[in-house]
């Protein structure tokens, strides 16, 4: 083939390619991210609904200065009711802050030891957790167990366990997937044994021991532990992309709040309102301070930002494990701080 036309089927093969290529590019996180940043919070809301939410909560607290609460699109679609902040929502993971909080109160209580293997509380779970003995609270803590996830079992969010031994048959006798210690790998495994660990060690629910060392010093009335214990149309629906239904009755057994009372949780733990100074340094040295959630149906990101001394808490009743809702959702929310940080 003579030099010229190898050049030129060289060229038209890149072209194509990259023509290709453009087809694979995920253009709604880049136009999320591109458009130019609005002045308002209620504007970059407003401007996460056209990107495909259903529905979006924001809750701000700045230094001294009175909450801003915020809201856009739909709490339910099908009865074209409107967002509003005070919605209940499911918080997901979110909630693993607040049982962090409290085996840090328990450890400073010396009802329970980080260092301790978990088989010297469960004895009943030997030979039935791989590498028990070597598996300590702290590690469970810290999602260093290798405990398997029993979230990522086949078809869990289609049938999820309704009780604890339906929960616990899913990760029991399985193998562990690395020694002890020697790796990271979130575990919503983990925070479900310290959660009968928490009922262990203090004869009551976890429910209680929440309630009694966190809710009610921070007088916290809008965070719940089933669905059970909630009018169920305070509740913001729950939409997965490509399902019709609202999904909000389906039980994950996620704690459930508004937006304000995540967000006086996670100032007062980021501050140190909620712990003593001997439990801070146990927490510190345990988990982190802000946290995210998704289960089907609900996303949310909770964090205090010290450099402009704010909570943000941010709610989307939009999700979509498969899709972009989640990288969009972080988009908004990193826009939302750089709105706050031009106000200073």
């Amino acid at each position: 083939m003579p030099a010229t036309k190898s050049k030129i089927l060289i060229r038209t093969l890149l072209l194509a390619g990259t023509v290709i290529s453009l087809y694979f590019v995920p253009w709604i996180l880049i136009w999320a991210w591109i458009l130019p940043l609005p002045d308002t919070v209620q504007e970059q809301l407003n401007e996460g609904i056209e990107h495909g939410f259903d529905g979006t909560i924001v809750y701000i607290q700045q230094g001294d200065h009175p909450a801003e609460y915020y809201a856009a699109g739909w709490h339910d679609r099908d009865r074209m009711i409107r967002a509003y902040p005070e919605a209940y929502f499911k918080i997901a993971s979110i909630g693993k802050l607040y049982d962090a909080v409290a085996i840090t109160k328990l450890v400073a209580e010396d009802l329970i030891s980080l260092d301790k293997s978990i088989l010297e509380y469960f004895p009943e779970f030997a030979g039935r957790i791989e590498h028990a003995e070597n598996i300590s609270v702290r590690m469970l803590v810290q999602h260093r167990s290798g405990i398997p996830n029993f979230t990522d079992v086949p078809n869990f969010w289609m049938h999820p366990p309704e009780n604890e031994e339906q929960t616990l048959e899913l990760f029991l006798d399985k193998p562990a997937s690395f020694a002890p210690g020697t790796d990271y790998a979130y575990s919503n495994s983990n925070y479900f044994l310290l959660g009968l660990l928490m009922e262990k060690v203090t004869k009551n629910s976890k429910a209680q021991v929440i309630e009694k060392k966190i809710l009610e010093p921070l007088k916290l009335k809008n965070t719940f532990f089933s669905l059970n214990e909630i009018d169920l149309d305070k509740l913001m629906s729950g939409y997965y992309v490509g399902v019709e239904d609202d999904i909000k009755s389906t039980n994950y057994h996620s704690m459930i709040a508004t937006a304000q009372d995540v967000g006086i949780f996670i100032k007062a733990l980021n501050t140190g309102e909620i712990l003593t100074k001997e439990e801070n340094d146990i927490y510190s040295s345990i988990y982190k301070y802000d946290h995210t959630g998704l289960i089907p149906g609900y996303q949310s990101i909770a964090k205090y930002h010290e450099n402009i001394d704010t909570v943000v808490i941010q709610f989307v009743n939009t999700a979509n494990f498969d899709g972009y809702t989640w990288s969009i959702s972080e988009i908004v929310y990193g826009r939302i701080l750089k709105i706050l940080e031009k106000r200073d």
